[in-house]
């Protein structure tokens, strides 16, 4: 039996500390199920068709990861794709409350999901989505954080 991890989030739009996260879900996972989620209570900047598509074009090639939607419950989308692992990344202390309040809910749903927190790269410890799409929108370089179709949508989408 594989292990099979699900690591969610909006990814509006994916960033190098996302992909990192990911890859290194693999040292402990066989498959990693990116999961876009399609009902999120934020209001995104790229549709989901758009979130999917350049989740797909960064992690091209990655072996053991997939890209899927998913909408609802994170426990019910987990049982379904055979998951037992939610991957969450850790940026700073305030991160923790929140998340340690998903997991145990999520643990609730469905008693055989453990939630994994990832602590991201020293060098991407401060790096988030919004940061990434206020830089792009007031026309900053974005390119160290993140991969170059993501940094051609932005641009096509801020676009005077």
């Amino acid at each position: 039996m594989s292990r099979i991890a699900v690591y969610p989030g909006s990814f509006d739009p994916i960033t190098r500390g996302h992909e990192d996260l990911i890859r290194r879900s693999l040292r402990f996972a066989d498959r990693v199920i990116v999961a876009v989620a399609a009902n999120s209570s934020k209001s995104p900047l790229f549709t989901l068709e758009e979130r999917v598509q350049l989740a797909q074009k960064v992690l091209a090639g990655e072996s053991g990861v997939e890209v899927q939607t998913f909408e609802g419950l994170l426990a019910d989308f987990a049982r379904q794709v055979g998951a037992r692992i939610v991957v969450r990344g850790l940026r700073a202390v305030a991160d923790f409350d929140y998340e340690f309040q998903m997991a145990l809910m999520n643990r609730q749903l469905y008693d055989e999901l453990e939630t994994v927190f990832l602590v991201p790269a020293l060098h991407l410890t401060y790096l988030s989505a919004s940061i990434v799409r206020e830089v792009a929108r007031l026309g900053g370089d974005v390119s160290v954080f993140v991969h170059p179709e993501v940094e051609r949508a932005l641009k096509a989408k801020f676009a005077p």
